[in-house]
């Protein structure tokens, strides 16, 4: 089963253009359930022979560790494999069709509101490289929408300030073009005026030691800065991403529009941020409103 596995992450690699962070996850996932095949029913029991009844065993020995989130992504990473091996002749049918997904809890994006994003922006003092750095990094972030991973892909071309727009690499090797905004344009060139080196290819944001920034790194800059705020709220780069859609929905800005800055495939990924506005109405309007209370 693990030269099917190999076999698989090559054509996801090679064929489907896939990040690193979903070639580790997809690995990950499928080798821990090859693992308990070969534990559970031997090593030498061969993929052809494993039903739906074997994956949902599997499925019921990892669910009391996981969220429901956690397992469907795990059984959506089974499923993946076995339809490729169906399409390759390995397999005469797909065992994994036959289970259903775990019902996910419906979580609303965690958002930071004008003013709590606003402090954390202006946190880093502009006094050193990094903090300059830093500053240019969340204006970035909360600009745009960017994943932490297109933001540590990119490149110093990939930024037109005269234009102010990104060229985004996203999922899939989708490329979009993503506006930034006064700020963001205004904190870049601060840092860039810093750095030696601008060829085109050149990493936008490098670490201290002139590396490209990791997408760890960048987790670790926003967590620094967050000590910054009152509240006791953990935000990471992402929850940089749900406020950047929460506010422009906030302000008028229509779905679609919203889709294709974020990079989203299809709409309904983008329709969660309804959920977050409609929150925030009826707060307003539980707080305003002579009628609203009893």
């Amino acid at each position: 089963m693990l030269q099917e596995i190999t076999t698989f992450i090559q054509y996801l690699k090679a064929e489907r253009n896939a990040s690193p962070h979903t070639l580790e996850a997809y690995e990950r996932d499928l080798q821990q359930f090859a693992f308990f095949i070969r534990k559970e029913f031997g090593e030498t029991f061969p993929i052809q022979k494993i039903t739906h009844l074997h994956i949902r065993r599997y499925l019921a020995s990892v669910h009391k560790e996981l969220s429901k989130s956690s397992v469907g992504r795990k059984l959506a990473a089974i499923r993946s494999l076995f339809r490729f091996l169906l399409r390759r002749g390995v397999l005469e049918k797909n065992p994994a069709e036959l289970v259903s997904s775990p019902k996910r809890e419906k979580k609303l994006p965690f958002h930071l509101d004008i003013d709590e994003v606003t402090t954390l922006i202006e946190a880093p003092a502009a006094i050193t490289p990094l903090s300059i750095r830093d500053r240019a990094i969340l204006e970035t972030l909360y600009s745009s929408g960017l994943r932490v991973s297109e933001l540590t892909g990119l490149n110093i071309g990939g930024a037109d300030l005269v234009t102010g727009t990104v060229k985004v690499l996203g999922k899939g090797g989708k490329e979009r073009i993503v506006p930034l905004g006064s700020k963001a344009i205004k904190a870049l060139e601060e840092y860039l005026e810093l750095r030696t080196g601008r060829e085109l290819q050149t990493p936008l944001f490098l670490n201290a030691r002139g590396g490209r920034l990791t997408r760890r790194s960048v987790a670790r800059i926003v967590d620094r800065y967050m000590i910054h705020l009152e509240t006791m709220k953990k935000a990471s780069p992402h929850t940089l991403r749900h406020t950047f859609a929460t506010h422009l929905l906030e302000g008028g800005a229509d779905l679609r529009s919203i889709q294709e800055m974020l990079g989203h495939a299809s709409l309904s990924t983008t329709q969660k941020y309804t959920h977050v506005s409609i929150d925030r109405l009826l707060e307003v309007y539980d707080k305003a409103h002579p009628k609203a209370k009893g």
